[in-house]
């Protein structure tokens, strides 16, 4: 499965001394084996990086729009074999696996136009004869950390951006679905960057992650991880004074409100809670329902999870498929058992799927009489889990929605414009979706405030971190 891939450095596919094993979430069974970096194939990533700077840079953002371009069509012919790796690596649906491609194809496409749009400006100086010119120049070297659960989406990220920039890469995507991140570089090995300008390494922290942050010309690392990751990555990166940008975790709140139209709101919160087997840092984690509305949401909420088809991902049916590893599994029983014990109520699910002996599946599930003081509900709990309580006031609602150190993303379901306009003010997040979920979009800026991390992914934003801006004094 990986066998024309491996460890991309310096241009080129190469196979280190060491590999380890690919795990199928469905199966249990190894996919394959993929070779693992040593430090020193990192350092080689890293020499090859320094190298590739001045030929980004030479290229220019109108060369290097016309090769993410290049990249974008050969991701796009490559579609189905990019879906297909999404699926076998996390068990996610074939369609998901599909839209989060496009998602990642889109990331190229928008910022091969950013890299036409790095603009400077000219400033009047007090001084007679003098102007004030200032440019926007590549960062340097960007070490990209990317998780498990969009393998595809999450590099492309990082990617985009970094290169439309002029900035060369070192990635390291997770060792857990590293396949997919191998069939996007392969497709900028096709769009002619100049060699070294993206280098992929797969491997454990020591050989990977610590020469990465140890060397002084990395000038930017962005990560999207857990919240104990990025802490630990601002504590290092502080010893050589990177910038840094990342992507943490969420616990997102969804109010729903007595003048929201429910069947709409039923319609659209099913699905987006179980994508992924609720392995999304976006997804609504703490439903928040209005006392009138109630019983009528959890009793919609349960028939609709109850008709969830689960499965491989790589059969067109399944609607959700398995969490990542037997760890998330165990947690998730964790967590259900842990809110029961403390008085929560099972409306459906809660436990293993009896039909499915082998891969990571647990069953859609709903939690109601739910505390805030929950371990569901007081932390993100990154499963099908749906925690559900209820509220009596707007003010009672947006208080408990924004009593979290996280924020990431916050949603609200209201049909009326003035309280739309209260709740897109009043919630503490990075974004915010008023009847809708769809924030991930090329065009849009993508973060979160708080523990959620810093920095933006997508729009206009998106190429801010990956630039340095200088001001030079003219004097004639």
């Amino acid at each position: 499965m990986y066998a024309q891939y491996g460890l991309f450095i310096d241009g080129s596919w190469s196979f280190g001394s060491k590999s380890g094993d690919v795990i199928s979430p469905v199966s249990e069974a190894p996919l394959g084996q993929v070779p693992f970096a040593t430090k020193d194939d990192t350092q080689e990533a890293l020499e090859a990086a320094a190298r590739a700077l001045p030929a980004l840079r030479e290229m220019g953002g109108f060369t290097r729009a016309d090769a993410l371009h290049k990249a974008a069509d050969e991701m796009i012919r490559r579609t189905a074999e990019a879906a297909r790796m999404i699926s076998a690596e996390t068990g996610k649906p074939i369609a998901q696996s599909g839209r989060e491609w496009a998602l990642a194809c889109e990331q190229f496409r928008w910022f091969a136009e950013e890299a036409r749009r790095i603009y400077g400006r000219i400033i009047d100086s007090r001084v007679p004869g003098g102007r004030f010119e200032v440019t926007r120049e590549p960062v340097g070297i960007v070490g990209a950390f990317t998780a498990w659960n969009f393998p595809a989406a999450l590099p492309a990220r990082k990617l985009a951006p970094a290169l439309a920039a002029g900035c060369s890469v070192v990635l390291r995507p997770s060792s857990q679905t590293p396949g997919v991140a191998m069939v996007m570089v392969d497709c900028l090995r096709a769009a002619g960057l100049p060699d070294g300008a993206v280098n992929l390494v797969v491997g454990n922290t020591a050989d990977t992650y610590a020469p990465i942050m140890a060397d002084t010309r990395v000038r930017k690392v962005s990560l999207t991880g857990s919240t104990r990751v990025g802490q630990q990555m601002i504590r290092d990166a502080a010893d050589t004074v990177k910038k840094v940008s990342m992507e943490l975790g969420g616990n997102a709140p969804l109010i729903i409100h007595d003048d929201a139209d429910l069947e709409t709101a039923l319609d659209l919160t099913v699905p987006t809670k179980f994508a992924n087997c609720g392995q999304v840092c976006v997804t609504p984690d703490r439903i928040f329902v209005h006392e009138t509305l109630h019983d009528a949401f959890v009793e919609g909420f349960v028939a609709r999870a109850s008709k969830i088809r689960l499965g491989d991902g790589l059969v067109a049916e399944t609607e959700m498929g398995p969490l990542i590893n037997t760890g998330r599994l165990e947690e998730i029983e964790a967590i259900v058992a842990d809110a029961v014990r403390s008085g929560a109520r099972i409306a459906y699910g809660g436990k293993r799927p009896a039909h499915l002996n082998n891969g990571f599946f647990f069953e859609p599930t709903v939690l109601t009489d739910v505390t805030d003081d929950m371990k569901v509900f007081a932390e993100e709990n990154f499963g099908p889990v749906a925690a559900i309580t209820r509220f009596s006031s707007e003010d009672e609602a947006l208080a408990r929605a924004n009593a979290s150190d996280m924020g990431l993303a916050a949603y609200s379901f209201t049909c009326s414009p003035d309280r739309a306009r209260r709740m897109a003010a009043g919630l503490k997040a990075g974004m915010v979706g008023i009847n809708s979920f769809a924030l991930a979009a090329a065009e849009a800026p993508f973060g979160g405030t708080n523990h959620s991390g810093m920095g933006r992914e997508g729009g206009i934003e998106g190429i801010e971190d990956y630039l340095d801006t200088k001001l030079a004094q003219f004097v004639f």
